[in-house]
């Protein structure tokens, strides 16, 4: 299979941005909620199968993972007992026969669970044994509305395309990343910590983060956008150092994801790895963690895409990475000190392209990075997480780490093509601030310093 030069690829690529562009210029004062769900492609039978007035349409409804998402959906929402009386989701990839005849072929009943310091509840679904690379239809009972899904390709054979970010919030600028992002058409989006910034403490905080990525998360014809979530210090009572209780409303909504620990790694078939990674906030850095971190790398040492994705970054653009010792006084650990000491050696070793990074509030895209120096086969870092919170970030001439950064709430856009993979920045009006690329790196481990 051949693929197309990374000049050809970049061309396609912006002259498809620009059109995004275009659509959401002013998305931040005039841009309406995304297609709705209930809205059918074209393509659908006539016949009216979903109706706008549907009894039972959940605020909070979105989609998920807790394992390979070639096969699997997991469809969550939070509500209150006897909202509606059939819970069940049923499913099918022939909406319209199933719709006319009554037949949903497949049904899955959530479990039901409480969301902390409410009488709500949070109810989970997952659907098993789906093709991929299909579309599917679902409904919850039969007063919903119609919504749909698609899984992931079983292999990488075209472009995989998905949406990262962090340190959302509720406010205006992070509803306009949202429908950007949605614009977009992504697979999935990352969000890598700092969800909704409700604390380990405000319910109305954690429901609106939800609410907010459940009205606008929605690709184009109407597809649920899934979300793939990372743990940072706001979903934390604390922040740091903190058992899993105190971070509530995170682990009720993404313990199938994460049931004993603050880490897993997200398989998608054999292409694609989602290392997602707790920067202390429930699980400490080194120890366990390091040790997972490295078995996890070392297995995956063959595979072609493997992305870390943590919250505190280890290459910041904003908070200082320590101090210099000064009149016999020690040096302080700065951000990121853990990430350097215990993660980023088995980044350089086992040859991870790129990690997700976020916290600092600003855009940054570091120089490709081994031991922290510049170096062709290096890592990259990119992100710093501004969807919905800005900072001042330092300049590349100040820190030597850095090769772009900026004051924008931006989104991520990753391209995998073949071989390679591009990272467009975007701003909440869909401005293109940046182009990243990582290409493969070369075989065998890298020598790091013990």
């Amino acid at each position: 299979m051949s693929y197309p030069s990374r000049r050809a690829f970049l061309a396609s690529s912006l002259a498809a941005l620009a059109g995004a562009r275009a659509l959401g210029a002013d998305a931040d004062s005039k841009a309406g909620p995304a297609t709705k769900p209930s809205t059918l492609p074209s393509t659908q039978p006539t016949a009216p199968l979903a109706v706008e007035d549907a009894a039972f349409q959940p605020s909070t409804l979105f989609l998920t993972w807790q394992r390979d998402p070639t096969t699997t959906m997991t469809v969550q929402w939070i509500g209150v007992t006897g909202e509606t009386a059939d819970t069940r989701v049923y499913c099918s990839t022939a909406v319209g026969v199933s719709e006319r005849l009554g037949l949903w072929p497949m049904t899955a009943t959530p479990k039901i669970k409480p969301y902390p310091m409410t009488d709500f509840k949070v109810f989970r679904a997952e659907l098993t044994g789906l093709q991929p690379d299909t579309t599917y239809y679902f409904r919850i009972g039969k007063s919903s509305p119609i919504y749909n899904f698609r899984t992931m390709p079983a292999r990488a054979t075209n472009t995989i395309s998905f949406i990262s970010g962090g340190d959302c919030g509720v406010n205006s600028h992070a509803i306009a990343n949202n429908i950007q992002a949605a614009r977009q058409d992504p697979m999935f989006a990352v969000v890598g910590g700092d969800l909704g910034y409700d604390n380990g403490k405000s319910v109305d905080i954690s429901l609106a983060f939800i609410r907010n990525y459940s009205k606008h998360m929605i690709a184009p014809g109407g597809r649920l956008i899934p979300m793939i979530p990372c743990i940072g210090n706001h979903e934390v009572d604390g922040g740091y150092g903190k058992k899993r209780e105190k971070a509530p409303f995170y682990y009720a909504l993404f313990d199938g994801l994460f049931p004993d620990t603050g880490y897993n790694t997200l398989d998608f078939g054999d292409y694609l790895s989602l290392v997602l990674l707790d920067t202390g906030h429930t699980s400490e850095i080194g120890g366990e963690q390091a040790s997972w971190l490295e078995n996890q790398l070392k297995a995956r040492v063959d595979h072609p895409n493997v992305f870390a994705v943590n919250h505190v970054p280890a290459y910041p653009s904003y908070r200082k990475m320590g101090t210099t010792a000064e009149k016999g006084a020690p040096a302080k650990a700065g951000t990121g000190s853990g990430n350097r000491q215990h993660w980023c050696p088995l980044f350089d070793k086992y040859r991870v392209p790129v990690v997700l990074e976020h916290h600092d509030h600003t855009f940054k895209r570091t120089k490709p990075l081994i031991d922290g120096m510049a170096n062709d086969n290096g890592v990259l870092y990119l992100g710093d997480g501004s969807w919905g919170r800005l900072r001042n970030p330092n300049t590349p001439d100040k820190l030597t780490h850095l090769a772009v950064t900026s004051r924008d709430y931006h989104l991520s856009l990753h391209r995998i093509q073949g071989q390679e993979r591009f990272h467009i920045a975007l701003d909440e009006n869909g401005r293109v601030m940046d182009v990243g690329h990582s290409g493969q790196r070369t075989k065998g481990l890298v020598q790091v310093k013990e």
